[in-house]
């Protein structure tokens, strides 16, 4: 699997959470300023040639759909976070987000404790 650009993360987000989408409805689910039609084509087509998408035609027109699914995609990229940044340690990685506030300890110990109800 390869790393997405910020772009295409964009777009995949709303691909995984339409399903099944034209380029249109894409567009629709984007925040303003609203991104160019052929914008979100030309990204599209690159998500298809990622291998992140496909489609089915209906003439010119093409219906997207995912074919790498979101949990796979969150695991790939929480991987590369852990080691490229964190050498591989989980625990550097819950320490860094502690010391920056992003979560505090009640919520650590919480997610300790459905870690170990899993």
């Amino acid at each position: 699997m390869i790393e997405l650009t910020k772009a295409e993360e964009e777009i995949m987000q709303v691909v995984w959470q339409l399903k099944n989408c034209f380029v249109k409805e894409i567009i629709e689910q984007l925040p303003e300023p609203k991104p160019a039609y052929n914008t979100v084509s030309t990204i599209v087509r690159i998500l298809e040639r990622k291998k992140f998408v496909s489609y089915k035609a209906f003439g010119k027109t093409h219906q997207y759909f995912p074919i790498v699914n979101k949990e796979d995609y969150t695991k790939f990229k929480t991987n590369n976070l852990l080691s490229n940044y964190f050498g591989g340690s989980a625990e550097k990685m819950m320490s860094f987000f502690i010391k920056e506030k992003k979560i505090d300890l009640k919520q650590m110990d919480e997610l300790l404790k459905s870690i170990k109800n899993e």
